[in-house]
């Protein structure tokens, strides 16, 4: 298997990689940069590719994310009222529109 092939990964993983590579981009990190601390999170999360097998298991580590939800709890904290009020308002308006799309279908 040549380095870098991702074949021994999960969907789930490969989903991941991908919306961490999407975030660290919407930050203004390079491509390339991005898709390998996006992997590296992954690798360090759940250990690497996972194949089929009894054993292989072992507890997923959550820290990354822990640390990056944090992170973005604390930029949120620090809006002001009105601006946590005025998102609040948005996603309510959102989750109304969706809400009335699905009972249509």
């Amino acid at each position: 298997m040549p380095r870098g092939d991702k074949s021994s990964y999960t969907d789930k993983q490969k989903r991941q990689a991908a919306h961490i590579e999407a975030s660290y981009e919407s930050r203004g990190v390079s491509e390339k940069e991005a898709e390998s601390r996006a992997w590296a999170t992954v690798n360090k999360e759940t250990g690497g590719g996972k194949k089929s097998g009894s054993g292989r298991g072992h507890p997923v580590d959550r820290s990354s994310s822990r640390k990056g939800g944090k992170l973005g709890g604390a930029a949120s904290a620090s809006r002001s009222a009105a601006e946590r009020s005025a998102s609040a308002k948005k996603a309510a308006a959102t989750r109304k529109r969706n809400a009335a799309a699905r009972a249509s279908k």
